[in-house]
């Protein structure tokens, strides 16, 4: 039993010495292994740091940029590094700064090449500062630790280039952003200024197509006369010639036109404001096509006062043959010309056919005033009036003014380098450089009175053919009855007062009342004519209140004035 307690006691000791031994073996093998691990990390972080150093300087001596690249531990292990990267950074974006200002002044082409060759300057001073030798040594390929003075002075440099950089630019920046909002106005006004170009021919070409077309109310017009005549052939029978329409001691008008309601318009304001009425002879010539309503509207419409009203066609005259007159010799030349260039491919896209076509279309009715003399060989003198004008007071005084030998009494439309010949002739052309001048002054068809003795001395009609022969081809002027009336004038023209004749009442809604009140005569020339939808308004009136409502076709065709 004795023997038995010995025993275990002897055996718990054994256990526990055993257990000690095993517990200090195993602190003792925990302290080595951390031991080994720490002498592993130190030979690592030892043998890692020099390379990663040598590697950083390499790239630092290879360019600029290359200094940007440092590893994380490198940043954070030297504080003064961390600063010199800030301040390279700063330095790297401001020469980038520096170098797009440069680019943006010369990409807008100004007058700032002292700007310019600053912001090159200071790009260069940039790069240049890190090429020094002192910060090149001391900053950028040293392996050891940095010098804070050196880099004090570094920071210093690279602030003040900052400095001057961010002044300029900030003076800079508010003369390219004016120059910018100016190109971009400049941008817009150009833009604008297409659009309205559009525009302007868009709306030129439709208003030329209104003042071209016939209002259904003027067609109906004219086709209730032309139906009238038929119905009652019995009260339209032709009238003798009356002695009045030769009569030179009268007062004589030359109005052509297709237009019934445009001429029973200048007829009636006439008369209205005429002392004498009765002295006065309205020679009205139209186209066969609108003969016989004109003839049956002064049929039913007598013109007050007494005055005499002769009407007759443009074939009643038989001098106007192609023989004689050269336009219709050209009409008819083009003519053939035309339709055997329509058989030739694409002969329509040819710009000449657009020239003949023009020529065709063209109304003999606007060419008929180059010969008064030869349609009237009895009268001395004629008042010429257009289509589209308003008589506002008495017109006799005409006839009283001296011309002075001359043929032609009109207004001129000059004023300041506006109306001038050279905008109405081919002044390239030697042979109206050697005969006119081109700051001559136009004047105004519309009004005119002319001297037919003078005329005829002149041989002014002879004149304007050969002046229309030479321009067969176009080159002399394109178009229109006004240019040859120039030339055929050419100081032959006596200016008249203003008063008398006041033009624009068909384009220019500027015109002053006070000037239209004043004037004799009123002339819509332009495409708003009084008679179309078109007409500007606050002329509009000037026109309708001549206008003959009482007539019963007027108010059957809701003529709308």
């Amino acid at each position: 039993m004795a023997a038995a307690v010995r025993g275990a006691r002897g055996g718990g000791s054994g256990g526990v010495g055993a257990g000690f031994l095993s517990l200090f073996s195993y602190r003792v093998f925990v302290s080595a292994m951390f031991s080994l691990l720490f002498i592993a990390t130190a030979t690592v972080l030892i043998t890692t740091r020099p390379s990663s150093t040598h590697h950083h300087s390499q790239r630092l001596q290879s360019g600029g940029n290359a200094y940007m690249h440092r590893t994380y531990v490198a940043l954070n292990s030297d504080p003064l590094k961390t600063r010199l990267d800030l301040i390279y950074r700063q330095a790297n974006d401001h020469i980038t700064l520096v170098k797009a200002y440069a680019a943006y002044a010369r990409k807008l082409k100004l007058d700032i090449s002292r700007q310019l060759k600053m912001f090159d300057d200071l790009a260069k001073n940039f790069s240049d500062i890190t090429s020094k030798p002192r910060y090149k040594s001391s900053l950028f390929e040293t392996d050891g630790s940095l010098d804070e003075d050196v880099l004090r002075q570094f920071e210093k440099e690279v602030k003040d280039r900052v400095k001057f950089a961010r002044l300029l630019m900030a003076e800079s920046k508010e003369n390219y952003d004016n120059q910018l909002k100016i190109q971009k106005l400049k941008d817009t006004i150009f833009a604008v200024s297409e659009l309205l170009g559009k525009a302007k021919k868009n709306g030129a070409f439709a208003s030329s197509i209104a003042a071209k077309s016939v209002p259904k109310s003027l067609h109906c017009l004219a086709m209730r006369l032309v139906e009238e005549r038929i119905s009652h052939p019995e009260k339209y029978e032709e009238d003798l010639p009356k002695s009045e329409f030769e009569d030179p001691d009268l007062y004589h008008y030359a109005i052509f036109s297709d237009n019934v309601i445009a001429v029973s318009v200048v007829v009636r304001s006439v008369v209205k404001n005429a002392e004498e009425p009765w002295k006065h002879v309205f020679h009205v010539v139209t186209d066969r096509m609108n003969l016989a309503a004109m003839k049956v509207w002064f049929r039913m419409r007598p013109v007050e006062g007494g005055a005499h009203v002769e009407v007759k066609a443009l074939e009643d005259y038989n001098f106007m043959n192609s023989v004689y007159v050269p336009v219709l010799r050209q009409i008819e030349s083009a003519k053939k010309r035309f339709y055997l260039e329509q058989k030739m491919e694409n002969a329509t896209k040819d710009g000449n056919n657009m020239k003949f076509r023009d020529l065709e279309h063209t109304s003999m009715l606007n060419h008929l005033r180059f010969y008064l003399p030869e349609m009237y060989p009895n009268l001395h003198k004629i008042l010429f009036l257009d289509d589209d004008v308003v008589v506002q007071k008495d017109l006799t005084g005409l006839w009283k003014i001296d011309l002075s030998g001359k043929v032609n009494g009109a207004v001129e439309t000059c004023f300041g380098s506006f109306h001038r010949f050279s905008q109405y002739l081919n002044f390239s052309n030697p042979l109206i450089r050697e005969r006119f001048n081109p700051k001559a002054c136009a004047w105004a068809y519309g009004m005119n009175i002319f001297d037919l003795d003078a005329w005829r001395r002149e041989q002014c009609t002879e004149m304007y053919h050969s002046w229309q022969n030479l321009n067969v081809d176009r080159t002399l002027w394109k178009s229109g009855t006004l240019p040859p009336g120039l030339m055929t004038f050419y100081s032959l023209t006596k200016s008249l007062d203003k008063s008398w004749h006041v033009l624009g009442l068909g384009y220019n809604p500027s015109i002053s009342m006070d000037v239209i009140s004043n004037a004799a005569v009123i002339h819509y020339n332009g495409n708003m004519k009084p008679w179309l939808d078109i007409a500007m308004n606050r002329y509009k009136n000037l026109w309708t209140k001549y206008v003959d409502n009482d007539m019963e076709f007027v108010q059957t065709c809701n003529f709308g004035v």
